[in-house]
């Protein structure tokens, strides 16, 4: 954890010519990605961002890039991270948010050109965070398929009630009853995993989380009902009883009319970048998204 350094004064900023400027882009050959979506908002700072990096001497380059900044909000966030994600060891990513504060965001749509400031000036310096491995195993024989979550996974029925196996590190450990369940990240255990009660977890913890939505506790059936945080070096396996009619959502992808005979869930080798211009502390993200108390 890096510890505040305490000023007396506060430094003056320097001023950069716009010479200055071109210099300092051309020694970083920076590649920078603008991945927007398709709200007016939107739209307008992406123009006004390239425009800027062009004059800065930043190269446009969406295919090879080293900082991809997402301009929209979480949820263009999330498609801008599925869309590089055979490209997260070599990426970072930077969020600017054009409408209600985003919770991987930093940057909010009047600050394009202090943004641009912090790309000239940058140094390589970053945070990353964990992500959660999925893998699918199918009813038919087919191939198995590999996807990463930045968020979560559920796995639901398409209507009744959902019968499943979970097994933790290769042994049984409950028969799930319920509506479906949520597998979460560290940073995904904001989203939709605390609106069905799970934990909020620090993503310097390397874990990921399991909590049931709805489940069914009776005489008969019988689950833990609270949620569950799995360490790095073990994993989960579910199993639904029934291989079809099932939904399987990683993010905002879904699998839908496949049968589903086991999906495995482990933390990622691959983590996911911010560059750390600014990055906000995660109780502070965490207090602002849902306490937004007043500050003094």
């Amino acid at each position: 954890m890096k510890k505040f350094k305490r000023h007396n004064s506060i430094p003056r900023k320097k001023t950069v010519t716009h010479h200055q400027f071109l210099i300092r882009a051309r020694k970083n050959d920076m590649k920078v990605s603008i991945f927007g979506n398709n709200g007016s908002a939107s739209q307008r700072v992406a123009t006004a961002l390239k425009t800027g990096l062009t004059a800065a001497g930043i190269e446009i380059d969406s295919l090879n890039p080293d900082i991809v900044v997402t301009v929209g909000g979480d949820g263009t966030l999330l498609s801008a991270f599925h869309h590089y994600s055979d490209r997260l060891d070599k990426i970072r990513f930077v969020g600017i948010h054009t409408g209600h504060l985003g919770f991987y965001t930093d940057w909010r749509d009047y600050e394009v050109q202090d943004l641009i400031d912090s790309l000239v000036e940058d140094n390589g310096q970053s945070v990353s965070y964990p992500l959660l491995t999925i893998e699918v195993e199918y009813a038919d024989g087919t191939h198995s398929d590999q996807t990463l979550a930045l968020n979560e996974s559920t796995i639901k029925k398409v209507s009744g009630t959902m019968v499943a196996d979970v097994y933790i590190k290769g042994e049984l450990f409950e028969s799930f009853r319920g509506d479906g369940l949520c597998i979460s990240t560290p940073t995904g255990s904001t989203a939709y995993n605390k609106s069905v009660g799970g934990a909020v977890i620090n993503p310097r913890f390397n874990a990921i989380q399991m909590a049931e939505i709805a489940s069914i506790n009776n005489r008969v059936f019988r689950t833990l009902g609270s949620p569950l945080i799995i360490p790095a070096d073990e994993w989960i396996r579910i199993e639904p009883a029934k291989s079809t009619d099932n939904v399987l959502m990683c993010d905002q992808l879904s699998i839908e009319g496949r049968p589903i005979k086991a999906i495995n869930y482990q933390i990622a080798r691959q983590r996911i970048s911010f560059a750390e211009y600014r990055h906000t502390h995660f109780w502070q993200r965490v207090e602002t998204s849902f306490i937004g108390r007043e500050r003094p």
